[in-house]
């Protein structure tokens, strides 16, 4: 087939490079714009973007693609067969998606019609999900809605991070769509059940900070759901701290308030919950540095039994 793929971040990158290395035609990839990242904030490109001129495939990046004419255009002089698109990030018109042979399929990284929206994975397991999935669906002009091609279920595993989870998806994703493009003459279109549907907004960095009045496992669910952006953080004497992993402690909550150390281990600190149990801290980050094991960072800064987190 001939193909135009969308996709922006790492997650898409396995079924471009699946594409690529089987007997189809990747004509021409679309990406967001390159965007300052890093302390210099230089302009980096998507990794999406990076791939696709490594394997001379020719690249759009429209700031807004409803808005831009010359998209539609390109795709006119291509003539695919079909859509492919994988976390672009922008709603795409339906005039780019009604124009190809077949309609335009999209590749979710949730057993739709759950998790709906921009972060499926980090909500499945913010939200303490033991399974989630892929699905392939056809593109219409609603949020994730269209009907449904294929999809595949997985077991989330026990100490799972969302970024773990989303690398995982996006393999597996890669090979249910090539399964999907080879049977996409014949496949039923299944219609999603509206009544069952949630969803999974795009994260914002002040959804970060830790909440010490909820319980030990919601806390530990937030730190993987959030890792690595945009990351779960609290403050120690006025300062940031990323806590990137940690252990909960189910049981009676100690004799503290939320936020309290109760115990300082080798491990790291132990800090009693609202909810139930204590959270014990394994590895965390200050602001603009490098990430540390917790006794790491005991051992430089002075932590004791009554000091305050949050």
């Amino acid at each position: 087939m001939r193909i135009v793929f969308f996709g922006s971040p790492r997650a898409a990158l396995p079924s471009l490079e699946r594409l690529i290395e089987g007997r189809h035609e990747v004509a021409l990839a679309i990406t967001q714009p390159d965007k300052p990242a890093g302390r210099g904030k230089e302009s980096t490109p998507p990794p999406v973007k990076k791939a696709a001129i490594g394997r001379g495939i020719p690249v759009l990046q429209p700031p807004k693609i409803r808005k831009d004419p010359d998209v539609l255009e390109a795709l006119k002089s291509i003539a695919p067969d079909i859509n492919v698109v994988v976390a672009y990030g922008q709603i795409i018109p339906a005039a780019v998606t009604d124009l190809p042979r077949f309609k335009s399929i999209n590749v979710h990284f949730s057993l739709l019609p759950k998790y709906r929206g921009a972060a499926p994975v980090q909500w499945a397991v913010l939200s303490g999900e033991e399974k989630t999935g892929v699905t392939i669906f056809e593109l219409n002009q609603r949020m994730d809605e269209g009907d449904i091609l294929n999809r595949l279920e997985v077991d989330i595993r026990p100490r799972e991070k969302a970024n773990e989870l989303e690398e995982r998806l996006s393999r597996l994703g890669a090979d249910l769509l090539v399964e999907t493009l080879e049977g996409i003459e014949h496949l039923p279109r299944i219609p999603q059940d509206h009544a069952q549907a949630t969803l999974a907004p795009r994260l914002h960095k002040g959804q970060g900070r830790i909440d010490w009045t909820k319980d030990c496992v919601s806390i530990d669910r937030m730190v993987r759901a959030f890792s690595p952006w945009p990351g779960a953080h609290t403050f120690f004497r006025g300062e940031r701290l990323l806590i990137h992993e940690g252990k909960p402690q189910p049981g009676p909550s100690p004799a503290a308030p939320p936020g309290q150390i109760v115990e300082v281990r080798k491990e790291g600190p132990l800090i009693t919950c609202g909810g139930a149990g204590a959270y014990l801290i394994v590895r965390l980050q200050r602001e603009n540095r490098k990430g540390m094991a917790a006794g790491d960072f005991l051992r430089g800064t002075k932590m004791e039994t009554g000091d305050c987190l949050g």
